[in-house]
């Protein structure tokens, strides 16, 4: 059994053993704790085509004999269709803080049929993996097999649904599907290792949240066949798995991983409720198997998915309605300091936030649980605008690349304050002490802590936290006691540069060792000094950026020392470079820092008109931003500042959508002569759903017809109604379906499944039997059609590893009372796969196989509508139009399509954009209105197609009703964006 890390630091006492990867060839060795010592950080990773080593001891990951502190955010490329946009994202997470991202790939994203495996357009891995590195951050690669991440099936493909043996199990037909979609991945991944500097992955997990079948043989032969099949295909970084809560399951030692030790780290993942304390889940914690970081001693706290927000189900039942607003407010800036900087008080170095970036589970994506916004109240929100909740992930991610004494801290002794719970640690190597803050009060405390010798007064608002620390190193001086938090400290050109941070408008004293007087310059701000016992004394109020030049007094190098609050340090863009540190003030974004001879290029982002100033490297003297030269001035403080501001964002207008529209309605299955010759006879007698096939009926289960995603359409021949007196449809889906029916094109009715409420917001599959009344007129002899249509929705997930994504879809059996006909059955879904946009992009709608929905589709003779619309029909209505946009360029505007109508009208719309399908709205559930629509599938600067699929019961008026564009956000500067063709 794994000791726990208190019985581990008994044995080793203070000795930090580790063992650390040499690179590709398997060998390990031990490091003493005095091999490696804290100190810089490893520069930014990049393809720079040398050989690192990953290690890691009780403490940290060690890159190449250094420690690393991973901050980690987690964003999915199959959640934005768009790849010039994935570069975007990374560089905002970099410049914010971030040096790693998290990334599933799924296999139901990448695998139409078996052994088919498409890695190109929006599912290109290796070009994502390029950006990764170009950008500069590491990638932990999470391939599964299986993923969970609300997608649908769990990121298992559909038609693993009609496959032999239990999933997540060592069933050799599963291993077999397992090892082809492993070998394809690992194809890819294995070319951008950061051992062998062709990438930057860093680290790789084997499948997901495991906690079925932990003690049996075949959950452990399942782990152990992952394991040994990625090494077998080349992956030599360390591998990991993410245990479900504080399970102490999959700690280094519990399975067989071929004899290679060393090569494996426990991680567990945590979503703690708002509500609830923050979790000691290390260090403070209780200890043992159950408490998180403490299962596995000799390797790092490492939490692989930490809850960065919070995912929304239909009905909005969680958040009141609300949407993701409500749950990025309850998980908020102040939920970040609470529960991240109790985290880190707790010895994790490996952070990963979930969702940073969380995007659009488009299509056929989303898992049952949730609907088309995977917004998830994200650092990031959908439409890839920062929020507040950025404040805290940019100051911490930039403290913990720049301070390195956080990458080894130790428990230290028990400190109290009145009203507050403190956390003190200290580095054994630096001597460094951090006292984390935390108020789990409704009101602000203000307390004394003692630190440093002294007595410090500190304010920590209401359900907030904040960390201190002492004895840290700022360059050549000495940081004694601030009372704000450190952020940064780097040395450019010819003098050290310190940034603290705090909120708006706090008083705060930040006290320097100084062997002699020093001399001291405010140079903007309210600030004041005094010098006295060895000690200078800065107070200042902060106010946007206050600036204190401090020279002499011991050192001999100047200290700028910069207090921001909490807006002014997002403006704060350190970057390393290969000349050194660039630190760049003022625009809403710093892209990219080249500097190169004289002069340093800036790439980045305004949405106001901004100040631009940059402390860079010796001998820079010029400075061009996104291309474009730019006229400086050198300063008091040593940087060189523009005269004039760099312009904001122009006006971005959007066209009206009321006019222009066509309509055609359809559905002709319905119709009792439609020929269905060519449809696929529905009469097998065996499954391998976990659905029982009814006795007396065949399989109707949409999956076993090779029908994965989308609607379904059914129709059954049969003669002599006679007798009948209603027809019962028993069905089966994922949250939200429903079921249409027409005997002899007459509508019968529609069948809903129930919106979710608090005790059914996880329920994956749906089944129920609709009941519907045979007309009278209809009982009669002769030839019959029974006509239904399902939209089946999405394959439930299988966390429990119970074959739940095997659950059927569609219809499960159908009997009549009063008569019993033998009903010969045919069915329909997706006519094909779209090769550009993948197989979860179309559903089997009349309008989808004819292609209603792509762009160029001759509508002319559609009938010309204006909108809002009132019709009254069961069944689909298409809506088609165009528009056109006219961004600036250099202007990079993120726009989405409102919808909106009377709450009460029952009807759902699939939306199309050139041909994609970014989502479905359901006008009397909710709770999303708004569908971003991501530029690249936009034509920000051209033509687009709309189309709307129109599904209503027909029991009341549909729309669409106010159908508009409208502008989530715009900035200048952006990245280049290539049409998604």
């Amino acid at each position: 059994m794994p000791l726990t890390r208190r019985t581990f630091s008994s044995l080793a006492g203070t000795a930090a053993l580790g063992l650390a990867l040499t690179g590709s060839g398997g060998a390990t060795r031990a490091y003493a704790a005095h091999a490696a010592p804290t100190g810089p950080p490893p520069g930014p990773p990049g393809a720079d085509g040398e050989r690192h080593t990953i290690g890691f001891d009780r403490h940290s990951l060690l890159v190449d004999g250094k420690r690393l502190v991973v901050w980690s955010g987690e964003m999915h490329p199959f959640r934005l269709p768009s790849p010039s946009l994935w570069r975007d994202v990374l560089q905002k997470m970099r410049a914010h803080g971030y040096n790693a991202v998290s990334v599933y790939v799924a296999w139901n994203y990448h695998s139409p049929a078996p052994g088919h495996h498409d890695f190109t357009g929006v599912r290109d891995l290796d070009l994502f993996l390029r950006m990764a590195a170009e950008t500069g951050l590491y990638v932990i690669l999470r391939p599964g097999p299986y993923i969970n991440a609300e997608v649908d099936g769990g990121g298992f493909p559909g038609w693993l649904t009609v496959t032999e043996g239990t999933a997540r199990t060592a069933h050799p037909t599963y291993l077999r599907h397992v090892d082809a979609w492993l070998t394809a991945v690992n194809r890819i991944a294995a070319r951008h290792q950061y051992t062998d500097g062709s990438g930057t992955i860093l680290l790789y997990q084997i499948e997901n949240e495991y906690d079925a079948h932990v003690t049996e043989p075949t959950g452990r032969a399942y782990m152990s066949h992952l394991y040994r099949k990625v090494r077998r295909d080349g992956i030599d970084v360390p591998l990991f798995h993410n245990d479900k809560g504080r399970n102490g399951y999959w700690t280094p030692g519990t399975f067989d991983t071929g004899g290679e030790k060393g090569r494996w780290l426990y991680g567990f993942d945590g979503y703690p409720s708002p509500a609830h304390l923050p979790p000691d889940w290390g260090h403070f914690g209780s200890g043992g198997l159950k408490g998180g970081a403490t299962a596995s001693p000799w390797t790092p706290g490492f939490v692989p998915e930490f809850g960065g927000g919070w995912f929304d189900p239909w009905g909005g039942v969680w958040f009141k309605g609300k949407g993701y607003a409500e749950s990025r407010r309850t998980r908020d800036a102040a939920y970040e300091r609470r529960f991240y900087l109790t985290n880190l008080a707790n010895g994790i170095t490996l952070h990963n936030v979930y969702m940073t970036f969380g995007g659009t589970s488009w299509g056929w994506l989303p898992a049952p649980v949730v609907y088309t916004s995977y917004d998830y109240g994200a650092a990031f929100d959908e439409a890839r605008n920062p929020t507040a909740k950025l404040v805290p992930m940019h100051q911490l991610g930039h403290l913990l690349q720049y301070v390195p004494d956080f990458a080894r801290l130790d428990r230290a002794a028990d400190v109290e304050a009145a009203g507050l719970t403190v956390y003190h640690l200290t580095n054994p190597d630096t001597g460094a002490h951090v006292h984390i803050l935390r108020n789990d009060t409704d009101a602000t405390v203000t307390s004394s802590v003692p630190a440093a010798g002294t007595d410090l007064r500190v304010t920590v608002p209401a359900r907030d936290a904040r960390l201190l620390a002492t004895g840290l190193a700022l360059g050549r001086r000495t940081l004694r006691h601030s009372t704000a938090q450190p952020m940064l400290a780097l040395t450019v050109g010819r003098q050290d540069i310190a940034v603290l941070t705090g909120r708006t408008g706090e008083a705060t004293r930040t006290v320097l060792e100084c062997s002699g007087r020093p001399t001291v310059t405010v140079l903007e701000g309210r600030a004041s000094s005094t010098y006295g016992d060895g000690e200078l004394r800065v107070d200042a109020e902060l106010d946007g950026l206050t600036r204190v030049m401090v020279t002499g007094g011991g050192a001999d190098v100047p200290l700028l020392l910069l207090l921001a609050d909490d807006d002014t340090s997002l403006r704060l863009w350190p970057r390393r470079t290969s000349s050194g540190p660039v630190l760049v003030y003022g625009p809403a974004l710093l892209r990219t820092a080249s500097p190169g001879g004289a002069a340093v290029r800036l790439t980045g982002d305004t949405v106001r008109a901004a100040d631009v100033e940059v402390w860079a490297p010796r001998g820079i003297r010029d400075v061009t931003w996104n291309g474009r030269a730019v006229e400086t001035r050198a300063t008091a403080s040593g940087s060189l500042r523009a005269v004039r501001r760099l312009p904001g964002v122009g006006r971005v207008t959007l066209p009206a959508l009321r006019g222009g529209w066509r309509r055609r309605v359809e559905n002709p299955e319905s119709a009792p002569g439609f020929d269905d010759s060519r449809w696929p006879r529905a009469d097998r007698k065996s499954s391998f759903s976990t659905t029982p096939v009814p006795a007396g009926q065949p399989v109707l289960f949409a999956d076993d017809y090779g029908f994965h995603y989308g609607d379904v359409w059914y129709r059954g021949r049969f003669t002599d109604a006679r007798g009948a007196q209603s027809v019962s449809l028993a069905y089966s889906t994922g949250t939200q379906g429903l079921l249409m029916a027409w005997l002899d094109g007459k509508p019968l009715g529609t069948h809903r499944m129930p919106v979710p409420d608090n005790s059914t917001i996880r329920q994956g599959s749906w089944t129920a039997e609709a009941v519907f009344a045979v007309p009278t007129k209809l009982r009669t002899a002769g030839a019959h059609v029974l006509s239904v249509l399902v939209r089946r929705m999405q394959h439930d997930q299988d966390g429990k590893a119970l074959d739940t994504h095997k659950v059927a879809r569609g219809l499960t059996a159908v009997s009549f009372k009063g008569a019993s006909p033998r009903v010969g059955w045919r069915i329909q879904g997706t006519a094909a796969p779209d090769s550009l946009r993948g197989p979860l992009n179309n559903g089997g709608l009349y309008g989808e196989r004819k292609g209603w929905h792509l762009p160029g589709h001759p509508d002319r003779g559609w009938e010309a509508v204006a909108l809002p619309r009132a019709d009254r029909r069961q069944g689909v209505t298409w809506y088609r139009t165009s528009f056109g946009l006219t961004v600036p360029a250099g202007v990079d505007a993120s726009i989405g399509l409102d919808l909106d109508d009377d709450p009460a009208r029952a009807y759902r719309v699939q939306i199309f954009l050139n041909g994609w399908n970014m989502g479905q709205y359901v006008n009397d559930v909710g709770p999303q209105h708004t569908f971003v629509l991501p530029n690249g599938i936009l034509r920000t600067r051209g033509t687009n197609t709309l189309a709307l699929a129109v599904l209503a019961d027909g029991t009341t008026a549909s729309g669409p009703g106010d159908v508009r564009l409208t502008l989530l956000g715009a900035v200048a500067g952006g990245v280049p964006v290539s049409p998604v063709v």
